[in-house]
């Protein structure tokens, strides 16, 4: 089982949201998918209540538990668990790093959510975890995009998807469905798709960030106000 979790400690950065797109999108590629819910604001399973029983699982647990929901899991046969955390560097997300194979980064293209990666970045380095970041809820067409893509490759792995900001995105939620579900045609589907493929095949090879191994400086420098 490859476990993937969403960690930044920034709010707003829309974790819990791509978490259920993709997780929704696994699903319906034939993916055996459990979700994970580290969060106590519990996002994702008021949204799991709307859905009626229909997968993905959801299992709301404790950083403390989490590696026996883990064990179950695998044990069931399930081929991803994705771990949704809190928006701060705690005990819910370093545990969820640990039990990382693939760690997912959002971030906005905004000089906020840019600096809030650094401490999130420095606790992936301290526990050797993989990560990729994930531009998420940006503008079209947006130069600040383009320069936000420029600033992220320096630090780590970037797809070439970007995940555009569309009302498809809160309206599949409120509907407690995924936006692969309810606009299968639609552009922001689309782009969820694109980008699961690249999380399955990129699962096993992306970037590894080693403590053994000194970073680049520039990533140094991101990670030293940590």
């Amino acid at each position: 089982m490859k476990t993937i979790a969403f960690v930044t400690q920034k709010g707003g950065s829309g974790k819990s949201t791509l978490c259920i797109d993709l997780a929704v999108a696994a699903h319906q590629a034939g993916a055996r998918v459990s979700i994970v819910e580290l969060d106590r604001q519990a996002t994702i399973g008021d949204w799991a209540a709307r859905r009626d029983g229909r997968p993905p699982e959801v299992v709301a647990t404790s950083a403390g538990e989490m590696s026996g929901v883990l064990a179950r899991l695998a044990a069931r046969g399930c081929d991803f668990a994705f771990i949704d955390t809190p928006g701060a560097v705690g005990t819910e997300m370093l545990a969820a790093i640990r039990a990382a194979d693939l760690c997912i980064i959002p971030a906005r293209p905004s000089p906020a959510d840019l600096c809030a990666i650094r401490p999130t970045l420095a606790a992936i380095y301290r526990q050797e975890k993989r990560f990729a970041f994930v531009l998420n809820q940006t503008p079209p067409k947006s130069y600040r995009a383009r320069d936000a893509a420029r600033a992220l490759e320096m630090l780590g792995v970037l797809p070439d998807v970007n995940i555009v900001q569309r009302h498809d995105h809160q309206d599949a939620i409120g509907a407690g469905q995924g936006v692969t579900e309810l606009f299968p045609a639609g552009k922001a589907a689309a782009e969820i798709r694109q980008l699961w493929r690249w999380v399955a095949a990129s699962a096993a090879s992306v970037r590894k960030a080693s403590a053994g191994e000194a970073p680049a400086e520039r990533e140094r420098e991101y990670v030293r106000a940590a």
